[in-house]
């Protein structure tokens, strides 16, 4: 079974459909979505649209969770927050509407999975919580301390940004980087996919993707990242 680990689209229509479009090629057998697929970029309704319409599994990230406290508010207090720095958060919130709002309420923080005899262990951040780190460097004994007494077979995570794909005492670790904001470096979109088949350790490794960065004049290429 091939799972393919999608994280961080930061509402970016463009970068999501072009990551779909590459991990169909890849015959992927399940798509699953870490969090924070709003947030940042410009067509949030979009994307919650088409992963509704796809349904796909997605749990809830940080910029869920303060969009979902900023549409809770009382006017007067959304009205504080236009004038600082999370005005963008009431702009998303506005954009989603209701029937948006009510389905970033209607996602887990995690999801438990078995697939293909393998435990699965999907987060935004780390089992820890939604704002806490897992990057390249983690060390078994920072490990588990994060996991506590869960040993999953997979723990797959997202929330930094920086994709990678490691076996750590015992566990395979995949962090899947983001959809449409990258930060390492590299400006191509990431995800991962994770061939796991009962009895065997599981394969992961992360994918890389061009988008389009802009829509260009009619009549002229699209340019990519």
């Amino acid at each position: 079974m091939r799972v393919a680990i999608l994280s961080d689209v930061h509402a970016n229509i463009s970068a999501l459909e072009a990551a779909l479009a590459d991990l169909e090629r890849r015959a992927a057998n399940v798509v699953l979505v870490a969090g924070d697929v709003i947030g940042d970029g410009t067509h949030p309704s979009e994307v919650v649209a088409l992963l509704r319409r796809r349904a796909i599994p997605t749990i809830r990230g940080n910029v869920e969770r303060k969009v979902m406290d900023v549409a809770a508010l009382h006017p007067s207090e959304v009205a504080v927050l236009v004038k600082k720095k999370d005005a963008d958060l009431v702009w998303t919130s506005k954009r989603l509407g209701r029937e948006g709002v009510d389905w970033l309420r209607s996602l887990p923080p995690s999801l438990d999975l078995r697939l293909a005899g393998s435990r699965l262990l999907l987060v935004h951040g780390s089992p820890l919580g939604d704002t806490d780190y897992v990057y390249p460097s983690l060390t078994a004994r920072a490990l588990a301390a994060k996991l506590g007494a869960e040993r999953p077979d997979v723990l797959a995570c997202g929330h930094s940004h920086i994709p990678f794909a490691r076996r750590i005492a015992g566990v395979t670790v995949v962090n899947a980087g983001s959809v449409g904001r990258p930060v390492d470096g590299d400006p191509r979109g990431s995800y991962a996919l994770v061939d796991l088949e009962p009895g065997c350790i599981a394969r992961a490794r992360i994918v890389r993707f061009p988008y389009p960065i802009e829509q260009p004049p009619p009549g002229t290429a699209r340019r990519t990242v």
